[in-house]
């Protein structure tokens, strides 16, 4: 009876380890946190001309480390296979600009949005008052582009499913399609398309700056780590009433200053 009684307490002392084992505390444990993302997507990441990874979300991901003592280890990976490489272990979460949609929390947890943001348009300067609104896009003479695995591309092909698409795999290219008159749009994030139409635009595109969708950015984990999610929605709690976070927002959404580290 006692050796029976004693295997039931180990068993519950194994899952009782189990279920307040997570990527936070792998990380704590380890010393460093380690975040998938792909920084090509201003200004939440994004890469400055002396190859450092900077912008908004990284500043937030740089305190919520800090936060844990540890140090913040950034993993660059292409955006389409950023679920896959979380799910196989490459590094501990995604913080890479994610929308939180149902397809995608069907495959992993999401924590609290941290911003909200929704798609915009940038139109060819030509089609100024003709093209209003994403509905007028949707026309098999139009041609359509955006970023491949974002929420701009599911929504070019379920918003505006009658105009020819073509992804790239960075926002770049896709804005220069615009720019050069290949394509006559691109969908993306109002965040990066207030920077784009001025940095990359060159006089040649105009920015219907009205979101049509609504889309909530937050972290990714993998499905059932609930101690990891608890502390970092605490953190983002913590951040919003401190001030941390509107400084860190005024930084990259006020001011321009960080412009000049990607000339």
């Amino acid at each position: 009876m006692k050796k029976f009684l004693a295997s039931l307490l180990f068993s519950a002392c194994a899952l009782t380890g189990l279920a307040h084992a997570g990527v936070v505390d792998d990380a704590v444990k380890r010393g460093t946190l380690r975040v998938g993302m792909d920084p090509t997507y201003m200004p939440f990441e994004m890469t400055n001309k002396r190859g450092e990874i900077i912008g908004f979300e990284v500043d937030l991901l740089k305190a919520m480390a800090k936060s844990m003592g540890v140090k913040l280890e950034l993993v660059s990976t292409s955006y389409d296979g950023i679920i896959p490489a979380l799910l196989t272990d490459k590094f501990d979460m995604i913080g890479s600009g994610m929308t939180l949609t149902q397809e995608r929390n069907l495959r992993i947890n999401f924590s609290e949005p941290f911003i909200v943001v929704g798609q915009t348009l940038l139109i060819r300067k030509e089609l100024q008052g003709k093209i209003k609104s994403y509905k007028d896009l949707n026309d098999t003479q139009y041609r359509i582009t955006s970023k491949i695995g974002t929420t701009g591309e599911m929504v070019a092909k379920k918003l505006i499913a009658k105009a020819q698409y073509h992804g790239f795999d960075n926002e770049q290219e896709a804005v220069m399609d615009v720019v050069n008159g290949k394509a006559d749009a691109f969908i993306y994030d109002a965040p990066y398309n207030v920077v784009a139409v001025n940095k990359a635009g060159a006089g040649k595109l105009v920015f219907l700056e009205e979101p049509f969708t609504y889309e909530p950015l937050a972290f990714g984990l993998k499905k059932g780590d609930y101690d990891s999610l608890n502390w970092i929605n605490n953190y983002l709690h913590q951040i919003k009433q401190d001030g941390t976070y509107d400084r860190i927002h005024a930084k990259w959404f006020k001011k321009t200053d960080w412009l000049k580290e990607m000339e």
